[in-house]
């Protein structure tokens, strides 16, 4: 079979060693790598219909996976104002005012990325933002994506003038009196609101995931763990995939929430495989708390607000039954877990399912995802149960900060500060270490997030110290949680993370080698070429 891509003159990178391979070039054939040798011998395998491109020493990695993201998700909450840039309150009130002054009358303001640390002190809530959203429905998403702020306006649209009882952990803010803050704490609370607002098209809803996908590619990514499937997801990658246009090969776990019922589980479980050629139902994707930021994570001891005490899982125990009934059905889990009493739980609830085994099991490989805060004798528990540590290194250097003054920090105490982001000791402890960036929570490019589990200083301040250097990541650490670590995650490794014959054609393409690269400059290493499947899905003008 000819090769449909020849790569020559490269620098071919192994994420296991760290080494270039003594080869030159690449074939992709079938999808797959087809042979690796001299530019002479692989040049040979080319007809009129290969792409054949020389990199002239470029260097070609595994194709990087984020091994946490949300496309459609983010494609949709991204669209809008970004806060993301505003440090304090008066940057908000500014933008908030120009973003006004473009709108007609009667239109919603909507705004995400907003981070809490700009309220310092302050309780989060909407009436700093009155004067200037004076008659205006809005809705501002917090940057965790947990939670958002609603303008008096939009609240009196969508009707909700006081607390409501939820049957999953979500509030509505209240003062003493009694009336809303403007603050929705969690999925539910938030939906009062937002379904008040009008909504994009289908259309229009596929065209910003269409275009967030290509922007991922541009950044070297070739695939990615979507840790959700709601709505329309399932139906855009189809029909993006039909047309040639899905440029990410993604691994998507659809939700379980509490309440699920057994047909509920038995619909989870038949939909596993369920895809097509770049993107498949693999998993099920639990929560087991919320966020420290907003007070509704699960901690073993209440934050400084006497808050984050309790279970996403109203009955922790039911979450436990239904991971061990995935279990049993072969589905790995991936449970959002960032308090230590979560973590706990969830490691706790693996153990019980291992224990009990039985059915298809043993072919389940379970993950924790986000471990903000774990406690010493947890670490050690991860390799022993063979479960994954899904992490985000941004967070820690975009939402904390060294001396422990921002919210996060403030919320858990010193101690408990001091345990954040543990990817060092979870990797000396023998863990698999996926990294991802949980966009649209934080930027999606990989070589941002490498960077940041190396450097762990604030993306916009570099010059900023390091919040818990101990924890850092060498470079080629940083490597291999985006390309073996994710492909051992999906039971992938005899297929995925390596440059070898055999292995998928997703390859990524730099002007140098990341590896070398000092961990501040990594972001702005040029990605030259993503290749998919053997497909090209980005092309630096260069090449």
């Amino acid at each position: 079979m000819h090769a449909s891509l020849v790569l020559l003159s490269a620098r071919l990178l192994d994420p296991a060693t760290g080494d270039f391979l003594p080869d030159t070039a690449l074939a992709v054939s079938g999808g797959r790598v087809s042979a690796l040798g001299d530019d002479r011998e692989v040049r040979a395998l080319a007809n009129a219909s290969t792409t054949v491109v020389d990199l002239g020493g470029a260097v070609v990695t595994p194709g990087l996976v984020d091994g946490h993201l949300h496309p459609v998700h983010g494609a949709e909450l991204t669209h809008g104002l970004d806060l993301s840039g505003c440090g304090d309150l008066d940057a908000v009130r500014e933008a908030l005012a120009r973003e006004v002054r473009t709108l007609a009358p009667g239109d919603w303001l909507h705004g995400w990325g907003l981070d809490p640390n700009v309220f310092g002190e302050r309780a989060v809530e909407t009436a700093a933002f009155v004067p200037v959203l004076d008659g205006v429905p809005a809705l501002l998403r917090l940057f965790d994506a947990h939670s958002m702020l609603a303008s008096p306006r939009a609240l009196e649209l969508a009707g909700v003038d006081g607390p409501r009882t939820f049957d999953q952990a979500a509030e509505v803010v209240c003062d003493d009196a009694g009336r809303p803050t403007g603050l929705l704490l969690e999925d539910a609370a938030c939906a009062l609101v937002e379904r008040a607002a009008p909504q994009p098209t289908y259309e229009e809803r596929r065209a910003l995931l269409s275009t967030a996908l290509r922007g991922m590619a541009a950044a070297g990514i070739t695939g990615g763990h979507a840790m959700d499937a709601g709505g329309d997801s399932l139906a855009f990658y189809a029909e993006l995939e039909a047309a040639g246009e899905l440029p990410v090969r993604l691994r998507v776990a659809p939700w379980c929430q509490p309440g699920a019922d057994p047909d509920a589980l038995r619909a989870l479980i038949a939909q596993q495989g369920a895809g097509g050629g770049l993107w498949r139902t693999e998993g099920v994707k639990l929560f087991m708390d919320g966020t420290i930021d907003n007070g509704t994570a699960w901690l073993e001891h209440p934050d400084c607000h006497g808050e984050s005490a309790h279970a996403f899982w109203p009955d922790p125990e039911d979450y436990t039954r239904v991971v061990g009934a995935l279990h049993r059905a072969g589905v790995p889990t991936a449970t959002h877990a960032i308090g230590d009493a979560a973590v706990r739980h969830a490691l706790d609830s693996v153990e019980k399912a291992l224990a009990e085994g039985g059915g298809e099991g043993r072919g389940a490989r379970h993950r924790i995802e986000h471990i903000e805060t774990v406690p010493d004798d947890a670490l050690r528990r991860f390799a022993q149960l063979d479960v994954v540590a899904s992490m985000q290194p941004t967070h820690c250097c975009d939402f904390t900060r060294a001396d422990h003054t921002d919210n996060w920090s403030r919320r858990l105490g010193e101690e408990r500060a001091a345990r954040a982001w543990r990817c060092r000791d979870l990797w000396d402890a023998g863990a698999t270490v996926v990294l991802g960036s949980d966009w649209p929570i934080a930027p999606y490019p990989p070589l941002a997030v490498m960077a940041g589990a190396r450097h762990r200083r604030p993306s916009r301040a570099l010059t900023e110290p390091p919040h818990g250097p101990e924890q850092a990541l060498t470079a080629l650490e940083a490597l291999q949680g985006m390309t073996l670590g994710p492909a051992r995650a999906a039971g992938e490794e005899h297929e995925a993370g390596r440059l070898a014959v055999g292995h998928r054609g997703d390859l990524t393409v730099f002007a140098d080698n990341p590896l070398t690269t000092p961990a501040t400059e990594l972001p702005e290493l040029p990605v030259l070429l993503t290749a998919v499947d053997g497909r090209p899905t980005h092309r630096h003008p260069s090449l």
